[in-house]
């Protein structure tokens, strides 16, 4: 049925415990899975840039090393299922964008993410990344609590 599942992550439990059903529905398709963890951009101000406390090399260096142990955790987790697993990572504004470029040009069949469930005012206020997901991909997406 399915061949090659994308598993977005961002390193929290409920990322990945999704993580663990697509890796399941992996293992029991017979499918490899694709590991994807998307890292806000640096962002800078004009004229304020000198001022920062916080320096663009260090922000890129420790947003790569989140991404990096996030996605070992992926690569363990399929392992121990024996599930072939490959893992990229990027920089993008708009995760949702950034897993279904992935979904796309890495050919996956499924998209397999974890959401918040978030309602109301939360959801209006702080946006989903899961229901955006819903609306732009052109794979099936199955969401988990």
């Amino acid at each position: 049925m399915f061949k090659h599942i994308l598993l977005p992550t961002d390193g929290s439990d409920l990322s990945l415990r999704a993580v663990d059903i697509g890796i399941g529905l992996a293992a029991s398709f017979g499918a490899k899975v694709l590991a994807y963890h998307a890292m806000e951009p640096f962002a800078t101000l004009p004229y304020y840039s000198d001022a920062m406390a916080f320096p663009e090399d260090v922000y890129l260096n420790q947003a790569q090393e989140h991404a990096a142990y996030y996605l070992q955790q992926v690569r363990e987790r399929a392992k121990a299922a024996h599930v072939e697993c490959d893992a990229i990572y990027e920089f993008e504004h708009r995760p949702y964008e950034g897993i279904v470029r992935a979904a796309h040009d890495r050919h996956c069949d499924l998209i397999v993410m974890g959401s918040h469930g978030r309602s109301g005012l939360d959801k209006l206020l702080l946006g989903s990344q899961a229901n955006k997901l819903l609306l732009a991909a052109d794979v099936p997406v199955l969401i988990c609590h």
